[in-house]
């Protein structure tokens, strides 16, 4: 005979526990663990189907395990019926053991659009470690037995500021809204077990309805690259040149090299629908003389963009294929670019940039190839990485390098008062340990603490114009 049980759980059940029925029968384990080990559904509850002989009195726990713990009642009985089938529906008040005060289970509960293709993965990536911190596929979510529906259950610190979206694997398969609109992160405050839901509108890969405009300002060139060589993905490069480039024919001007290059000057391609307005900026500030006319090159990131943005591997997130990242830049890239446009190809001259992890991979750069690259944007640089590899390097610098760095952090960048605290300290260590080997502050390194900014586009495009004019400050 089948029994299926369907058994609902206290809402402060830790996501990674295991939840089992241990009984007196060979499918319940005959009193030992594991017993029939449950899956949770969809709808919170954990369900599993054992078999049975007919007319048996069953006795049985509900238990939990990692914590270990059971409901506190001696045993449930059930006198099996001579049936097909029956369903045993138990509700578990509470454990014996108490919810964890660190952590705490958030339910997702994601429905997606009937044109949703067959067997599609279905992922959500956002701004925690736990939801593959803005990697396009940080969580993926399980499907309902029934209907367009995926869920999956995360334990996160109490107190985290969940930032997330919903993609198919990739940013290139993101959620859109309905007409193909873009959307604003879903966002969740960790204070209690809750359950999230999210309706999917539409997929970017799928073609909106309206389209969202090019949000480009001034003169851009698009460029293909073939990493294939160095073992690394192709990518393309968006290339925007300063005011009367076309013009002033005689003139050479700087390279800035930036990271992420599809999320700096159009918001119809980056990757969550904000741009950093870098075109916008550099125009403006150039035609009113507040810094020097350069060009900047957007290196457009691929599906391997934490391998290729950090130095070494770790063993949560892998890693540490910037090396070959940093030949891509050095042996692919600006030789493109120094032979196609009018550019001033000494180090002096050569900048680079990026936040997050690209700002940690541009401060790697900078003393690994200072004979290219020499000034530094190094913005929300995820100094934590490898346990502040980054600072040791700085550390056994032997001499000070010529580098003209800004250096800066938001103070509300993580998802609860305390992270966000140790990433500040983090960038902290990273300044003094640059102000040790010699640099000055305000002199060639800027260090700047955003009060309030968050670790997104929006807060580094309100940055962009400060960046800017510290890195390429107008010439006399």
């Amino acid at each position: 005979m089948s029994v299926k049980f369907d058994i609902t759980v206290p809402d402060y059940t830790p996501c990674g526990a295991t939840v089992a029925v241990v009984g007196n029968a060979p499918a319940l384990g005959d009193g030992k663990a594991p017993g029939l080990v449950l899956t949770r559904d969809v709808d919170g509850h954990f369900r599993g189907t054992a078999e049975v002989p007919a007319r048996k009195v069953l006795r049985y726990n509900i238990v939990l395990r990692g914590p270990d713990a059971q409901e506190p009642v001696s045993a449930h009985t059930y006198t099996v019926e001579d049936r097909a089938s029956v369903e045993l529906q138990r509700t578990v008040s509470r454990w014996s053991v108490g919810a964890d005060e660190s952590e705490t289970p958030i339910s997702f509960d994601v429905a997606v659009p009937a044109s949703t293709p067959a067997g599609a993965e279905i992922w959500i990536s956002g701004n925690q470690p736990e939801l593959g911190n803005w990697n396009g596929a940080g969580v993926k979510l399980a499907k309902a037995a029934s209907g367009n529906r995926y869920y999956a259950c995360v334990d996160f610190a109490k107190g985290a500021n969940l930032e997330f979206k919903v993609t198919r694997g990739s940013w290139d398969t993101v959620e859109k809204d309905p007409k193909g609109g873009e959307i604003d992160n879903h966002l969740h405050a960790v204070a209690a077990p809750a359950r999230v839901e999210v309706q999917v509108g539409s997929w970017r890969d799928q073609g909106p309805v309206n389209p969202q405009p090019d949000t480009i300002t001034g003169t851009v060139a698009y460029h293909d690259i073939d990493g294939s060589s160095l073992g690394l993905k192709n990518r393309k490069l968006i290339v925007w040149l300063p005011p009367h480039y076309d013009t002033d024919t005689s003139r050479e001007y700087p390279v800035l090299y930036m990271h992420d290059g599809q999320n700096l000057m159009n918001a119809r391609t980056a990757s969550f629908g904000v741009e950093w307005g870098v075109d916008e900026t550099a125009q403006r500030l150039i035609e009113a003389g507040e810094m020097e006319p350069i060009i900047i090159v957007g290196v457009y990131n691929t599906d391997d963009r934490i391998p290729e943005y950090t130095q070494v591997p770790t063993a949560q997130y892998g890693g540490g294929k910037a090396d070959d990242y940093g030949r891509l830049l050095v042996e692919r890239v600006k030789p493109l670019i120094d032979i196609t446009y009018r550019t001033k190809e000494g180090p002096e001259f050569t900048g680079l940039a990026g936040s997050s992890l690209g700002g940690l991979v541009s401060m790697y750069f900078g003393m690994k190839h200072s004979d290219t690259f020499t000034r530094l944007g190094v913005v929300s640089p995820s100094v934590w990485w490898a346990d502040r590899d980054i600072v040791t390097r700085v550390n056994n610098l032997a001499d000070k390098l010529a580098l003209r760095i800004w250096l800066d952090i938001g103070t509300n960048e993580e998802g609860t008062a305390a992270e966000s605290q140790k990433t500040v300290e983090d960038t902290r260590v990273l300044r003094d340990a640059l102000v040790s080997k010699g640099w000055v502050l305000d002199t060639d390194l800027e260090y700047v603490e955003a009060e309030g900014a968050r670790h997104n586009e929006a807060a580094w495009a309100a940055r962009t114009e400060q960046i800017l004019e510290f890195l390429y400050p107008p010439v006399p």
